[in-house]
């Protein structure tokens, strides 16, 4: 499990003088003794290697913190070292999988500085991921500033990038970036500059050649720290930690971090594999935290619809909400979201009423708020309610008086620790009035999904919204699709906004960006793209439209997994995953090239099975058929470009 050991070698400087540096290697291993990382001392200076099956996936990359209180990046000292046991086993109620089982190595590797104060890196090792974070203590200081990180990974020369360009601050529509809403980049190379100059944000995912795939994020951040970003990264391949811009959020606040003693770190979190298997499948983000509250109710996920993501700001009425209602009804899903000026259009008393309507129906409502106090310039209301305590909370006491389940608050625009200050108390004073959080316009969320019981999803992608806005991104969206699974959503749910089955996406269909993807597709991703609360593009036209077998589809698909299982595929390329719940298992295809193909999958859980197939049509419609699984457990699925495939199986 540990291999420790020391050497010195020997310098012969002019004069015939000599001297000795000392070096110290400590390896950990994974359980299955397949993934290693390797801690090196080199003069002081701390460094770590990670490899899989003896090839190395990362390079001796730099580990340390530059403080207040002095410097633990260089001229340290091995004080000790100690190794141990990780495992435990949770429950979750609202992600990819319901049960986890985890195991791992930890070492506890303790340093000095040359004030003598205490560094602790902390570096576990399971059998898909690597993680490590810090905890700096002193018996001389009560609190500390983290003015910056050498924490870095170094990539081998010959890997490609699929990661996200950060934004400046208070760019974009009304000033409200960053937000975690740029586009991936597509394999590139090693060094090439990001588009907008200042680095790139978690999740980052690197293509090892021929050799594998490595996903780096983070977890484990609240108001204790701030949400950090990758540097630029050099022709090398060396990605260090960077802290928020300072004028993000509108200045507000520092961007480092400020703690008390003893100071812990977030967890950055490395996901290594020969396929994209471990990274579709890693819970590394929930494996690493633990709840910080009790849930004051038992929280219901679902399905919803949502007017604004196709009839816009025009929908936010009575009367087009009431359809909508019906709509969620007549599907059986358990909420309608109801978006921006609400309290101007619709108005409070008005709510209440369709509260009521809504839950006459057994469908309950989620309300849109805007997180904004003076950090961005989006006008839209009810605003100056998120931001404060005494605002939030009486806001809070009328939305449980009334019966509201649930908020979307949007807007953040920054990582400062402020303002995950600001995350962890709306979701923590939302969880005493039951109420559940969606957050939009906002950070990736990291490892909030077992942190914080009330929480839903988060946006922090380029989302949905996008296919009506921008004919370019919906003439590119199958592509993109095959990359979200593999990124954004692999680290946590991703409040995306699927299954759109309007020809054009308006509200009278004459006008609007044209949907390239066939419906098949689109069925799709309800599977493929992952939230507890899945906002559907879906509008009242879709019932007399749709065949009953869509509808019933639609009526059953969970959002919630008891299992999630890569089958196949790559970024650019296709996308399959199978989800199951209980004992139903539902299979997700998605071609992201524009060529027709067939798809061949191997699903051992369904070997012999007859599943349910709803496929592409040649007029790009669904098809509805019965086909048998082999003995062993392949079957081929034959897709159009830019089309997709459902297996259905115990439904």
């Amino acid at each position: 499990m540990i291999k420790l050991k020391y050497t010195f070698i020997f310098i012969f400087l002019f004069g015939g003088l000599m001297t000795a540096i000392a070096q110290s290697s400590i390896s950990v291993k994974s359980p299955n003794d397949q993934l290693a990382v390797v801690f090196n001392l080199n003069d002081g200076t701390p460094t770590y290697r990670v490899l899989l099956a003896g090839e190395q996936f990362l390079q001796d990359s730099p580990l340390g913190l530059s403080t207040s209180i002095g410097d633990f990046t260089s001229g340290l000292t091995l004080f000790d070292h100690t190794i141990k046991k990780v495992s435990k086993s949770y429950d979750m109620t609202n992600a990819k999988v319901s049960h986890v089982d985890y195991e791992a190595n930890e070492l506890d590797v303790t340093l000095l500085n040359e004030q003598e104060d205490t560094l602790h890196i902390y570096l576990r090792v399971a059998n898909r991921d690597v993680a490590y974070s810090y905890q700096v203590a002193t018996s001389k200081h009560k609190h500390i500033k983290i003015m910056s990180e050498v924490s870095g990974f170094d990539l081998p020369d010959d890997a490609t990038t699929y990661i996200s360009p950060q934004a400046l601050p208070a760019t974009g529509w009304e000033t409200t970036k960053p937000s975690y809403e740029e586009d991936y980049t597509l394999s590139a190379d090693l060094g090439t500059p990001s588009t907008i100059g200042v680095g790139y944000v978690f999740p980052a995912l690197f293509k090892i050649a021929d050799r594998g795939w490595v996903l780096i994020s983070e977890t484990g951040v609240r108001s204790t720290y701030v949400g950090s970003r990758l540097s630029e990264g050099s022709k090398e391949g060396l990605f260090t930690i960077e802290f928020p811009q300072k004028g993000e959020n509108n200045h507000i606040g520092d961007n480092f971090p400020s703690m008390a003693m003893p100071a812990k770190t977030p967890w950055r979190t490395i996901t290594i594999g020969e396929t994209l298997k471990p990274i579709i499948e890693s819970t590394v983000a929930f494996d690493l935290v633990d709840p910080l509250y009790e849930p004051s109710q038992a929280y219901q996920m679902g399905r919803s619809t949502w007017s604004w993501i196709i009839w816009q700001d025009g929908s936010i009425n009575y009367e087009d909400q009431k359809k909508f209602i019906d709509l969620s009804a007549a599907l059986d899903f358990e909420y309608v979201l109801i978006d921006n000026w609400w309290d101007q259009r619709i108005g409070r008393d008005r709510m209440v009423e369709l509260v009521n309507y809504a839950a006459a129906k057994n469908v309950s409502i989620i309300l849109w708020y805007n997180s904004n106090g003076w950090w961005n310039n989006a006008p839209q209301t009810p605003q100056d309610i998120m931001n404060t305590a005494p605002e939030r909370q009486k806001e809070m006491a009328w939305l449980q008086s009334i019966g509201v389940k649930g908020i979307k608050v949007d807007f953040f625009g920054g990582d400062k620790q402020e303002t995950m200050k600001l995350y962890e108390d709306i979701l923590t004073e939302a969880n005493r009035y039951g109420i559940a959080v969606n957050f939009h316009g906002c950070t990736l969320p990291r490892g909030w999904q077992r942190m914080f019981p009330n929480y839903v999803s988060s946006e922090a992608v380029l989302a949905s919204e996008n296919l009506v806005f921008q004919q370019s991104f919906t003439d590119n969206y199958a592509r993109t699709a095959t990359i979200m699974p593999f990124t954004r959503n692999a680290v946590g749910a991703m409040d995306f906004g699927p299954v759109f089955l309007n020809k054009r996406l308006s509200k009278d269909q004459k006008g609007g960006s044209i949907r390239r993807t066939t419906e098949a597709f689109e069925l799709a991703t309800a599977v493929l793209l992952f939230s507890p609360v899945q906002h559907f593009g879906l509008t009242p036209n879709n019932l007399d439209e749709q065949p009953d077998f869509v509808l019933d589809y639609l009526r059953k698909v969970p959002t919630v997994w008891d299992e999630t299982v890569y089958i196949g595929g790559q970024p650019e390329d296709y996308c399959a995953i199978a989800r199951r719940n209980g004992d139903n298992w539902y299979v997700a295809v998605v071609n992201g090239t524009k060529e027709k193909r067939t798809i061949k999958l191997d699903l051992p859980m369904l070997a012999g099975k007859e599943v349910q197939l709803l496929s592409d049509e040649k007029d790009r419609s669904v098809g509805n058929n019965s086909k048998q699984v082999k003995k062993d457990g392949t079957i081929s699925v034959d897709v159009l470009g830019e089309g997709g495939a459902v297996l259905v199986f115990g439904e």
